[in-house]
């Protein structure tokens, strides 16, 4: 399987990549000679929004970690494990480190657990693993529980995770059963040596509910940082820990401190910071009885805060959001870690509530549930920040607008913080707006206040830092402006907020005033310029499009409908005579009888049967509109188009398994004119789904809609790390992508339906 990568002019792009990597010591935002190799190993990731994420394995390994804003590594660090340890009448039976793994150090462990015993399963943020203990009649289910939650504005962003353990006991014996949680000071990378790491023991109790654990502070070069493990005591469960061991040995201290009795040797007192290239790891274990044929539950916790951080140029010290809930002196781990384990319970009832109506619908198939719901581990896993403003924050940043001033400092910014994640894991820029707009559904449907603050947000570090793309000039693409316009209403649209939609009115006008100009011959409709002037950055289109024509007269109708709404009649008739002179260029330049062409130049694909084609009507109907007076394109079109898409795109590629192509030839080839023409784009495939689900054609968009899915998670093995595209002969391109967050229109689509 191999990768494919952006195609910027190769000269500038070394030249710039030689700089930054060799001059600068940077990483650069796209490095096309050092790709994410594909591992097929990710299970659901741990965290909140904003606070960092660690990723474990679907075998239970840690092994991908962003916890400084937007940097991954990739590195499983072995040491963090949990081992069984089962006991009868005074004597160990059994103990086993709870990994199919063989490494060459830590030799004194007992590893290499049947992987033909165990089970996972994962719907984010939720994931099981079921390990049947070969010959000892006893079932562990480890529950892992991130507090992602709709609607919830301080859990969803705590950087905790929890894991519960069920015991059971098929014998006719009581056991007593320990399990033990190893952590590694560090991610596993160089910076682990630098010394200066130390850990300590604590004990936090609040409102009769007790947790002990040990804490493991990391000097950092940048944001220092400080990780919790941890357990909750209950009756007749014993809590033990180990300070400190090394992890580089044979490891046979701790090995048999916990097969001797079942417990750690609990030294009191703090450990002592490392020396340069020494590294540490702790040790937290629980002890309890199971009776015969009966169940236990223990409860552990991992917590990590790293409160303030710094980004790239260190010019400003920045609070995460979680820290209004929890302070930022660097001190939260052990009151973050105490809240988790007695507030899980309440999170798992508030996702049951959110899944289980979708879940419990017979209606919809298996396959998209589980895209559905676990799509969404890139808004916390997609390098992501979540911030907390200060009082004297002006977004405006000297923007000035003739009407309804742009407030400097919005409620909403206020009161629910700033919001920015990657566009994906490879392509390291912030809120690139033209794939925001196919991911923005997940915000807006599940965290709107999310989506209000990113609308607003302009200037300020990463934000006043223009992202690196150097592929080609923005300042002339001719969709950004109009994604602005039609996310703003579908925004207010879903939220009913008139604030927000008075405040960005002027915004609307300015943008469109200077999208204007791009209507070169007066006709209504925009030109493109002959190049890839849009999000598909590697396919040239020329005048009149079929996909920025298309965004083009949705952005007109929305404006009218706003002028309406705002009781703005100029506004609305300079629009409603645009839209109308668009409507007709459009038709007249684009429709063929069948479909509208990519685009309308002379050359060989210029009718080319885009997948994408219908963009504008996919947000027009999301938007509540499309019929009557604000009936955009004739819906006899619109049918006619989908059905040829579904045809051609989907039913003729790949023997329709595979999704919709971006590019298809009229005579059923694939459109190979550019580097994106035959590539399937993932988000881009959800979008079709939901315009095909919003047109009636139900059956079709699910059935272009799993192609994709099952390609990504099933074929290629890549849970939790889906793409931005894939070619037939199993290219792909960017892992871990923003823009798959588009599955929720689908759900946006089937909830209309439904009302």
């Amino acid at each position: 399987m191999r990768t494919r990568h952006k195609a910027p002019s190769r000269s500038s792009y070394l030249k710039w990549w030689y700089r930054k990597t060799r001059i600068e010591k940077k990483t650069p935002f796209i490095d096309t000679f050092n790709s994410i190799p594909l591992r097929q190993i990710y299970g659901a990731p741990l965290g909140g929004f904003g606070g960092g994420s660690i990723t474990r394995g679907w075998r239970g390994e840690f092994c991908r970690w962003q916890l400084n804003p937007g940097m991954y590594t990739y590195d499983t660090v072995i040491e963090n494990q949990f081992t069984v340890c089962l006991r009868k009448n005074g004597q160990t039976i059994y103990q086993q480190v709870l990994s199919i793994e063989r490494p060459h150090k830590l030799q004194s462990w007992n590893w290499g657990y049947c992987g033909e015993y165990a089970f996972y399963h994962a719907l984010y943020p939720r994931a099981w693993t079921v390990y049947k203990l070969p010959g000892q009649n006893v079932t562990l289910t480890c529950r892992q529980i991130s507090p992602i939650i709709p609607h919830n504005y301080m859990d969803t962003s705590l950087p905790v995770g929890v894991f519960i353990w069920e015991i059971e006991n098929q014998n006719e014996e009581d056991l007593e059963v320990a399990l033990m949680f190893t952590l590694r000071n560090g991610t596993g990378t160089k910076d682990d040596l630098k010394g200066g790491h130390w850990n300590e023991p604590f004990h936090f109790n609040k409102e009769e509910e007790h947790i002990s654990g040990v804490l493991l502070h990391h000097a950092a070069p940048v944001n220092n940082y400080t990780m919790a493990i941890s357990a909750r005591h209950k009756q007749g469960l014993l809590i033990s820990h180990q300070t400190e061991f090394n992890p580089n040995g044979m490891g046979q201290e701790i090995w048999k401190d916990l097969l001797q009795d079942g417990k750690l040797d609990s030294l009191p007192g703090k450990g002592k910071p490392t020396d340069k290239r020494q590294v540490i790891a702790a040790a937290i274990a629980t002890t309890c009885i199971v009776p015969a044929r009966k169940q236990n539950v223990v409860e552990f916790c991992l917590a990590w805060d790293m409160p303030k951080i710094h980004f790239g140029s260190r010019e400003k010290e920045h609070a995460r959001w979680y820290t209004r809930f929890f302070g930022a002196s660097g001190d939260a781990a052990p009151a973050l870690s105490h809240y988790s384990l007695t507030h899980y319970k309440q999170w798992e009832q508030q996702i049951d509530d959110w899944q289980h109506p979708i879940l419990e619908n017979g209606q919809l198939p298996d396959w998209y549930k589980s895209a559905l719901f676990n799509e969404l581990y890139f808004i916390s896993d997609g390098g992501t920040i979540w911030l907390q403003v200060t009082d004297d924050l002006n977004i405006t940043n000297g923007l000035t607008v003739q009407r309804n001033q742009l407030p400097p400092l919005p409620k909403v910014m206020k009161e629910y913080g700033r919001f920015a994640y990657l566009e994906g894991q490879e392509y390291r820029m912030y809120n690139t707006y033209d794939v925001h707009f196919y991911a923005s559904f997940a915000l807006i449907m599940l965290w709107p206040k999310l989506e209000l603050s990113l609308q607003y947000d302009i200037d300020d570090e990463p934000w006043e830092r223009v992202n690196a793309y150097l592929i080609h000039d923005t300042a002339d693409w001719k969709d950004l402006n109009l994604k602005f316009i039609l996310q703003v209403y579908r925004d207010y649209y879903l939220t009913d907020d008139v604030t927000f939609l008075k405040d960005m009115w002027s915004i609307c006008q300015a943008v469109m005033d200077s999208e204007l100009k791009f209507d070169t011959d007066g006709d209504g409709l925009i030109e493109n310029s002959g190049y890839a002037d849009q999000t598909y950055d590697g396919w040239a289109v020329t005048g009149p499009s079929a996909y920025c024509g298309g965004l083009w007269l949705a952005s007109v109708c929305i404006m009218c409908k706003m002028a309406e709404i705002l009781k703005e009649e100029e506004e609305y008739k300079k629009y409603r005579d645009i839209l109308e002179k668009g409507k007709e260029a459009f038709e007249r330049i684009l429709w063929n009888g069948k479909y509208y062409n990519y685009d309308s130049s002379k050359k060989c694909y210029a009718n080319s049967v885009m997948s994408d084609q219908c963009a504008g009507q996919w947000f027009v109907r999301a938007c509540g509109l499309g019929e009557d007076e604000y009936e955009v394109f004739p819906k006899a079109h619109v049918l006619s188009a989908l059905k040829t898409i579904f045809d051609l795109n989907v039913m003729s590629f790949a023997n329709g398994t595979m999704g919709a192509v971006n590019g298809m030839r009229p005579n059923g080839t694939i459109d190979t004119s550019s580097v994106q023409s035959d590539e399937v784009w993932i988000g881009v495939v959800y979008g079709l789904a939901a315009t095909m689900i919003q047109e009636g054609l139900v059956t079709e968009g699910f059935k272009t809609a799993e192609g994709t899915y099952r390609t990504v998670w099933e074929q290629l093995g890549m849970a939790f790390q889906t793409p931005e595209a894939y070619c037939k002969k199993n290219i792909y391109r960017s892992l871990a992508y923003m823009r798959p967050l588009s599955i929720w229109s689908m759900q946006l689509a089937l909830d209309k339906m439904h009302e």
